[in-house]
């Protein structure tokens, strides 16, 4: 492998085995490990599930897989939608025990990165990572962290937690940054940051398969050295059938250190599409009753639908402990940690609405976003209260 394909590769590479044969997996990990400069596997001996895949990649983030496909076929080759329904940019690799051209064909159209056929080399091999590295750049070229805001219900701010955050995460250093309002119907971060635009993402999903730099120069606007990709002004032809925003959320995963996606909800393809791709979940609420039943019906949507409970963050906005549940009721109602409380702040909110511009950190609000720049550069978590409670909690307890 050349030296620029293997810069590429640099770093620590976890491959799934999902291979009946330990000679196959003790041939390719010695063949892999001589390519890569940090290389571990770990192994399931039969074909998993989709849920038990959802596991096994929240416990072990694998980075890639190598999917053994015996006769008969169609497990195996299931298989590979079951995968990329966990992990829509995983790079699979199918592991062949003849060269069958059809089988080829079928594990490539749906959605084989590539593959290898048995007497395995090193070439195979190689051509297989370099592959990897033009198909899913940011696999191997320390990606950005994409967040995704979702709110439980509408009207909790998770537009304004977004927008807010966004801005104050430059306290990280030298970082760039991109806010990107997603929701196609309801988008809100052009009126509420006063941005007009002729653009939209829209316009980016119109070149989906040829994205440049030229293309995304044009379409985001900046403030204050963040870079904001608004939603439609106004509705267009085939807004409410959109169910993939994997290729924005790729380019901008390999182009920017941090990603924030303003999101309508956690309903349909479109958002779950967004909830694939993100590295961490954050479901805003309220401590009002309704909104925290949106909550429970929220997090069983996306359980169902294969999203890791792992990397959901629960926020509570303007959080008021005379008013609405407390912070003891809803964690223990919901069965869920809150990662983080934002307090109630309504007149220096709409003074920030009005002027179009982030809330300053002397206010409260401020520094309630502060407080979580710091949760997400690493700060420990505040000591966590245990609670014997009854009464209220009765109104959550259907099954999710």
């Amino acid at each position: 492998m050349s030296q620029p394909e293997a810069a590429k590769l640099n770093g620590n590479w976890k491959a799934l085995f999902i291979c009946h044969n330990p000679k196959v997996n003790r041939e390719l990990t010695a063949l892999f490990c001589h390519h890569l400069p940090s290389f571990s596997g770990f192994d399931v001996s039969a074909y998993p599930t989709r849920l038990q895949l959802a596991n096994v990649f929240a416990a072990e983030s694998p980075k890639l897989c190598l999917l053994e496909i015996t006769e008969p076929s169609e497990k195996a080759i299931a298989t590979i939608a079951d995968l990329l329904r966990v992990d829509p940019k995983l790079p699979i690799v199918a592991v062949l025990p003849s060269n069958d051209p059809e089988l080829v064909l079928r594990c490539l159209r749906q959605g084989a990165s590539d593959f290898l056929i048995a007497p395995f080399t090193s070439e195979q091999v190689e051509g297989a990572l370099q592959k990897m590295a033009r198909l899913h750049p940011s696999r191997v070229q320390s990606p950005g962290k994409v967040y995704c805001f979702m709110p439980a219900k509408g009207g909790c701010g998770a537009s304004t937690i977004a927008s807010n955050l966004a801005y104050q995460l430059t306290r990280l250093g030298e970082k760039r940054i991109l806010l990107a309002d997603l929701d196609p119907l309801a988008g809100t971060l052009s009126f509420l940051l006063k941005i007009k635009s002729s653009y939209s993402f829209m316009d980016v999903l119109a070149r989906a398969h040829d994205i440049d730099a030229d293309l995304w120069k044009g379409v985001v606007s900046n403030r204050q050295g963040i870079d904001i990709l608004l939603s439609p002004e106004v509705m267009t032809e085939g807004m409410s059938d959109l169910t993939d925003a994997s290729s924005i959320i790729e380019y901008a995963r390999a182009t920017y250190d941090l990603v924030l996606l303003d999101t309508g909800g956690v309903y349909g393809e479109w958002n779950l599409s967004q909830a694939q791709l993100a590295d961490e979940i954050f479901l805003v609420t309220t401590n009002e009753l309704t909104a925290l039943q949106s909550v429970q019906r929220s997090l069983s949507y996306l359980d169902s639908n294969s999203i890791g409970r792992f990397k959901v963050r629960l926020i509570v906005n303007r959080y008021d402990r005379h008013v609405g549940l407390s912070k003891d009721v809803i964690g223990t109602a919901l069965h869920t940690d809150i990662f983080h409380l934002l307090p109630a702040d309504y007149e220096a909110i709409q003074r920030s609405l009005m002027d179009g511009k982030p809330l300053a950190a002397t206010t409260n609000f401020g520094k309630g976003i502060i407080d979580l720049v710091d949760r997400l550069a690493g700060s420990s978590e505040p000591h966590k209260k245990n609670s014997s409670l009854s009464g209220l909690l009765s109104l959550f307890s259907r099954p999710s």
